[in-house]
């Protein structure tokens, strides 16, 4: 989990940053709340500081000791974890999250087992199988490319609020930026999908061709003003996204 540390504060500072944009953005007065569209889970993220501890601190001085120190902290956060909500805008993951918790709580619960063996071999791998199940947590709820959550806060808000509720004129004043925010996608340098996608690019790339025809499409047909041609366009850019989002799979 090397420079994680780092890369949880980057996305701490540009989620805030993010959300203040979108809100202006959006042109709207309907409020959202900023929670609903954040993809953190507070409570997981507060646990990395004792990760960073296990990981970095306890585990390559196999300091003993200190792992034993730590199981209550432990077992506080994952008690915390156990009880997190996700934020709407991951509800979509609902599955994978819990999968995922389980194989976190297996991890703690064989944490506890080796810390009060006595036995240094079994702490150092089940400090090492917990920390790597919490990494797993994260990659499960965090965004591959900023450029694709972007998109997906004001997908988000159009899908699920919008919609349901007939506000076409709301998705009229967002519809513009959210084609800037397709195109950025479009426009995700070739090296930066080999990198983070390897064989699956080539399909993530016609898929984020197909999700901006989508998108400029759905602009084309609100100057229609049909609500059943709308909703048609709006569940099948939706469903362009979920197939961009596949290749994260």
């Amino acid at each position: 989990m090397k420079k994680i540390i780092f890369i949880l504060m980057f996305f701490a500072i540009s989620v805030s940053l993010s959300y203040s944009q979108d809100v202006i953005s959006l042109k709207t007065q309907d409020e959202v709340d900023s929670c609903e569209i954040d993809w953190t889970v507070p409570e997981l993220m507060k646990f990395h500081d004792v990760i960073y501890i296990i990981w970095h601190e306890a585990w390559p001085q196999k300091n003993t000791t200190q792992l034993i120190s730590l199981v209550p902290e432990v077992k506080e956060h994952i008690n915390k974890i156990n009880n997190a909500n996700l934020p709407g805008i991951q509800r979509d993951k609902e599955t994978k999250w819990k999968a995922g918790l389980a194989e976190l709580n297996k991890a703690a619960e064989n944490y506890y087992d080796a810390c009060s063996s006595g036995d240094e071999k079994r702490m150092l791998d089940a400090a090492e199988d917990l920390h790597a199940k919490f990494e797993m947590m994260v990659r499960i709820i965090k965004p591959v490319f900023k450029e694709v959550d972007d998109y997906h806060k004001i997908l988000y808000i159009i899908y699920h609020k919008y919609l349901p509720d007939k506000k076409y004129d709301s998705i009229k004043n967002v519809i513009d930026e959210l084609i800037n925010r397709a195109e950025a996608i479009v426009n995700i340098p070739s090296d930066k999908l080999q990198k983070r996608l390897k064989e699956k690019s080539d399909n993530f790339k016609k898929a984020s061709e197909n999700l901006l025809i989508s998108t400029k499409e759905l602009k084309s047909v609100l100057e229609t003003n049909e609500p059943q041609k709308i909703d048609q366009a709006v569940e099948h850019m939706h469903s362009m996204y979920q197939s961009l989002e596949a290749n994260f799979d």
